[in-house]
């Protein structure tokens, strides 16, 4: 039997869903991997607190520096509970601020998971690169935001990714060269509106809009997953992981989540990755790549019938997938500015100040009215980030009825 070298594993986004699981995957795994950092946001500290004496790490990095004390405590709280005597429990080094998890995606480990939503994962993504570390990539932001700093700082092999349909793309790809390579297939379960018109989606209300029939995720995912922007996000991913052309890159509605995405070969010949839909296989298999982790996840069975479904994707109902295939094509700050535009009119949108067509209607009026620069540093991606966040809460003002002091443009 091989041997298992144990792999020391810095987890960012700790008390979220990816985080959550991957220590999950730890749990199960105690000969495997063994967490030395833990970094969230502070919003859920006794959580944190949870997982820090379960785990024992080095390290917590807390984005929140007023969360500090209540940690502490939560921390002598917990040792209690779990009976340290009084003294016997050493709190963990703790940092914090807005760039703590910067710091600790450069902490000494072998592997980052960067479990983090949005493109504030931008900057602890290339510190983790340039320290060395594998990075296990579940933020995907950080890499569209960013793609030629990340992509510049980035070794061969060294990011791997953990998106459900990344993990399985790359998984099919070793099936064959680079240059064998036809077409990537990415499938989308087509959220809670699957089959419905444009005309059927124009009073979507936030509650139907987080219904997933599917996964469990943060709100911001759930509604890009309703919108398929997620999808769109991840077109632009499979581009940039893989160096695969877009018109290459093709986007399929599975309903049953099974076939996580497939790679077509130029003899004909399709590889597809399937599984019944869990996290913990992809994030298992992005701590350990590129060993695969023992059973992680229930396998698919055949001992019973079973249909799956292919649909094509109806881009007139769902466009972001073709507005993302423009910003990627654009290049430069494009990218980024349709993320963070995004995001600003999701956020809208569960507050009740946005309908749920005008997310993408917005996000393309933003687009039209940017002109894209190159990325020479992260400064670039900033700026255009915050233009484009700025636009996007005027224009989402004026739909509402609402125009913001800020706002000196014409909509």
């Amino acid at each position: 039997m091989a041997v298992v070298s144990m792999r020391d594993v810095v987890i960012l986004g700790s008390t979220g869903s990816i985080g959550t699981q991957a220590i999950d995957v730890v749990r199960r795994n105690p000969d495997r991997f063994r967490v030395v950092g833990l970094g969230a946001g502070g919003g859920s500290i006794e959580l944190l607190a949870e997982q820090a004496i379960e785990l024992r790490p080095e390290v917590i990095a807390v984005a929140r520096a007023t969360a500090v004390s209540d940690l502490q405590l939560a921390l002598y709280a917990q040792a209690q509970r779990r009976g340290f005597a009084r003294g016997d429990y050493a709190v963990p080094k703790i940092i914090t601020g807005p760039d703590a998890s910067t710091e600790l995606a450069g902490w000494p480990c072998d592997v980052v998971l960067n479990g983090i939503t949005g493109s504030i994962g931008l900057a602890p993504t290339l510190a983790a690169l340039r320290a060395g570390r594998i990075l296990a990539l579940a933020n995907k932001e950080s890499l569209i935001a960013g793609a030629p700093l990340v992509k510049a700082a980035a070794a061969p092999g060294q990011i791997v990714p953990v998106d459900s349909e990344h993990s399985a793309l790359a998984q099919c790809l070793r099936s064959g060269a680079h240059a064998e390579v036809a077409r990537l297939v990415i499938t989308a379960s087509g959220g809670p509106f699957r089959g419905r018109s444009r005309d059927e989606l124009a009073d979507v209300t936030p509650a139907q809009a987080l219904a997933h029939p599917t996964w469990e995720m943060g709100p911001v995912i759930t509604v890009n997953s309703a919108t398929l922007v997620n999808k769109a996000l991840e077109v632009i991913e499979a581009h940039l992981l893989f160096d695969i052309p877009y018109e290459a890159i093709e986007v399929v509605v599975h309903p049953q989540s099974i076939v996580h995405s497939m790679v077509t070969f130029v003899d004909g010949s399709t590889i597809c990755q399937a599984s019944p839909p869990d996290m913990r296989l992809p994030i298992a298999l992005g701590l350990s790549w590129p060993d695969r982790v023992p059973g992680v996840a229930p396998a698919c069975t055949w001992s019973s019938p079973t249909s799956w479904e292919f649909l094509p994707l109806d881009e007139q109902a769902f466009p972001a997938i073709r507005l993302a295939r423009a910003a990627g094509l654009a290049g430069g700050t494009a990218p980024a500015v349709y993320n963070a535009a995004n995001e600003e009119c999701v956020t809208a949108f569960l507050a009740g100040h946005l309908p749920f067509l005008s997310i993408i209607d917005t996000v393309d009026r933003v687009l039209s009215e940017h002109e894209p620069v190159k990325v020479g540093g992260v400064d670039d991606v900033l700026a255009a980030e915050q233009w484009a966040r700025t636009r996007a809460r005027e224009l989402a003002g004026v739909i509402a009825g609402t125009v913001p002091a800020a706002w000196s443009g014409n909509a």
